[in-house]
């Protein structure tokens, strides 16, 4: 096999640095739930995958296939932004698979390939595993939702009913429907009260 040149590597890398911007970039909509220090983009995607390993498993899909979509979900926001609801009725943008495009101009092709395979195929919401991946990623807003409702912000109710009525497994709808009454903070409770007793 021949090993990737410079070039394609220095693309990669590229893309590994634009990748991290994520981590910086706000989910801009829970500005308009009054919460003015929002997750960013890339803690919404680390969990978004988590759920959708865990939602995958237990609709009997592939967890690996469906997690790496949900890795790749929102990637797009590093080169235009996280665009909120109430803005989408105003704004449009490329199709995303072109945006992928962009980012991924130069890299080693199968490393390009695979990744708008993956964009591709999350845009299509055609597979199981893309099915389940939007799932996830409705669920982790709801979940946040909830956190922040938890934490005294009352704007969040809207967040929670759309995403709700967005889920198509019974696996996703079953996990958002306890999310919705089970507070936040109750894993650390059993923890607490487990170590206690122990």
């Amino acid at each position: 096999m021949t090993p990737p040149s410079q070039s394609t590597i220095d693309a990669a890398v590229r893309y590994l640095y634009e990748v991290g911007q994520l981590k910086l970039s706000k989910r801009t909509g829970w500005w308009h739930a009054g919460i003015a220090e929002p997750e960013s983009v890339a803690e919404h995607t680390f969990r978004t995958a988590i759920i959708g390993y865990v939602l995958a498993v237990l609709e009997h899909a592939d967890p690996n296939v469906t997690a790496a979509l949900c890795l790749f979900h929102d990637v797009l926001e590093t080169r235009i932004g996280d665009i909120p609801r109430v803005a989408k009725a105003y704004v449009s943008h490329e199709p995303d698979v072109r945006i992928a495009a962009d980012q991924v101009v130069g890299m080693p092709p199968p490393a390009r390939d695979a990744i708008l395979g993956a964009v591709a195929e999350y845009v299509g919401q055609e597979s199981p595993e893309a099915l389940l991946a939007k799932d996830a990623d409705r669920l982790e807003c709801l979940i946040q939702a909830r956190e922040y409702e938890h934490q005294g912000f009352r704007n969040t109710r809207p967040w929670m009913d759309s995403n709700l009525a967005g889920l198509r497994s019974p696996s996703a709808r079953a996990l958002a429907e306890r999310a919705l009454t089970l507070p936040p903070d109750e894993w650390w409770k059993v923890f607490a009260e487990a170590r206690d007793g122990s």
